[in-house]
């Protein structure tokens, strides 16, 4: 996992408030499909050529169908548990690298609840993403999450 620090990846020019609402938008979008269990959708959310690294994971995923892949096993170990997951992404900061270019940063918590259970917290992460605009949209290029406590 590369390591930075919050000033390295908000050192540029926050972006305008129509670019982080487009941000907020498609990480809501992006975080719902994957609580859907839709993880091929979500991984379309990567580049062709995206990453997805951890610092609990040796080796970062890297391709969307790889991605797609390996988070499709996640999601159907939940199903097979009976585990309904939840993600929250907060305190989001975002800085423009150049027009089509973003780089953020963020607070995600993620709720795990067993079916007839009740929620509790399953671990708390710092994310960065570099997101690059694609086709009208947002796509991750880079996502690398620290996992608290590591």
């Amino acid at each position: 996992m590369t390591q930075t620090t919050a000033e390295t990846v908000l050192a540029g020019p926050p972006v305008d408030g129509q670019v982080y609402a487009e941000i907020l938008q498609f990480y809501a979008h992006h975080m719902q499909l994957l609580d859907a269990g839709a993880a091929e959708e979500w991984a379309d959310g990567f580049t062709e050529d995206g990453v997805f690294a951890q610092n609990v994971k040796p080796e970062p995923w890297s391709g969307r169908s790889t991605i797609a892949t390996s988070m499709r096993r996640g999601v159907d170990r939940l199903a097979g548990r009976q585990v309904q997951r939840r993600h929250w992404f907060g305190m989001v900061a975002a800085t423009a690298v150049d027009p089509d270019t973003v780089r953020s940063r963020y607070y995600a918590v993620v709720f795990e609840t067993p079916r007839g259970g009740k929620a509790s917290v399953y671990l708390s992460t710092t994310g960065e993403d570099l997101l690059v605009r694609q086709d009208g949209g947002w796509r991750i290029q880079r996502r690398d999450i620290a996992h608290d406590g590591v």
